[in-house]
């Protein structure tokens, strides 16, 4: 695991001047929209309050929820959700690369870019139909800087609004699971059938085995 310091360096070997890290949340559940979030650090000495910054999937609930606070209040950034029926309407990967598309276009909205800009992608796929340079990391989250403030921003984000949804629909547990299939979500549905979030393309086998209406 690379240290704090390792991943800011890696952010400023970069061939650019102006540097934009995006990740995703949620490309996996079986509920819930795709979030995406793009994150430009223009504080250098921000890197003392990110201790702690890292991949948000290693870091406790309540380090990510620090981190979020700091992230929002000293980047500039954005965050994007794809909600469920356009998720349906094409697939999950088109949804999560044009989130990242627009968290992007919304922060270099606010940027007065006057020097080189580059815009690193976590994963292996690069954001379609984008006008600006860019370029893929693997493991992103746990080698940058800029996409690990990113995967914050998302992780929380996401979280926050599966507690909204699990609010109106408590009975599948969306604020524990995230909207994950997990054994306990899986039964849930079998009990009482799918709602209105929930990706009916990913539950094809699990619907099968149930005649239960919809809550829609």
């Amino acid at each position: 695991m690379k240290s704090n310091h390792n991943l800011f360096e890696f952010d400023e070997q970069q061939p650019c001047k102006m540097l934009i890290g995006t990740d995703e949340a949620g490309r996996g559940p079986a509920a819930g929209g795709v979030f995406a979030s793009a994150v430009y650090i223009n504080n250098k000495e921000i890197e003392q309050d990110l201790g702690k910054l890292n991949d948000s999937k290693k870091l406790s609930q309540k380090v990510r929820e620090e981190l979020y606070d700091i992230i929002i209040k000293n980047t500039i950034n954005s965050t994007i959700c794809i909600e469920v029926e356009e998720i349906e309407k094409t697939n999950i990967l088109a949804c999560s690369l044009k989130a990242m598309k627009l968290a992007c276009e919304n922060v270099i909205s606010k940027l007065n870019i006057q020097d080189s800009l580059l815009t690193i992608v976590d994963g292996n796929q690069l954001i379609r139909n984008y006008d600006y340079p860019q370029k893929i990391v693997k493991k992103g989250d746990a080698t940058s800087a800029s996409i690990a403030a990113a995967s914050i921003l998302a992780k929380v984000s996401r979280d926050n609004y599966m507690q909204k949804l699990d609010a109106e629909f408590p009975q599948y547990n969306w604020k524990k699971n995230a909207g994950y299939l997990t054994k306990e979500h899986s039964e849930a549905i079998l009990k009482y059938g799918i709602t209105k979030y929930h990706r009916k393309s990913f539950l094809k086998n699990l619907l099968a085995e149930t005649k239960q209406l919809s809550l829609l």
